[in-house]
């Protein structure tokens, strides 16, 4: 009489089979899913600025004007914080040469966060 032997081998094929399937399904349906579409909301009315900001120029020197006129920094704050206390939505708008340094403009960014005028932003002009 034979003795039987166990067997200690696992048939893989079955499980390579399924993988490969479930592999082409993934290849095939990831390219028609697309999660980085974003639905913006809308809103009734145009988001317009009321009144003109203030414009701020960075000359390539350093020298600073505000509103076309050379200006030096404490006198640049305390004009600042007079219109805000004026409008509190009043803008600011940063205009720099494109010669200047950065740490110029990143400077005068700075001073205008750390004294509560938020409404910051830079003057840029568009390619054609």
């Amino acid at each position: 009489m034979k003795k039987r032997r166990l067997m200690n081998n696992i048939n893989v094929v079955p499980y390579i089979d399924v993988m490969l399937v479930l592999l082409v399904i993934f290849m095939v349906t990831a390219p028609m899913t697309n999660p980085g579409v974003v639905e913006l909301p809308r809103v009734g009315q145009d988001l317009k600025q009321q009144g003109s900001p203030i414009t701020i120029s960075v000359k390539k020197n350093g020298n600073i004007e505000m509103e076309g006129k050379e200006i030096k920094t404490d006198e640049l704050l305390i004009q600042l914080n007079q219109a805000i206390e004026k409008n509190p939505e009043q803008s600011v708008v940063i205009a720099a040469d494109k010669k200047t340094q950065y740490e110029n403009v990143i400077t005068i960014m700075d001073l205008l966060k750390q004294n509560k005028i938020h409404k910051v932003g830079l003057l840029l002009k568009p390619e054609k």
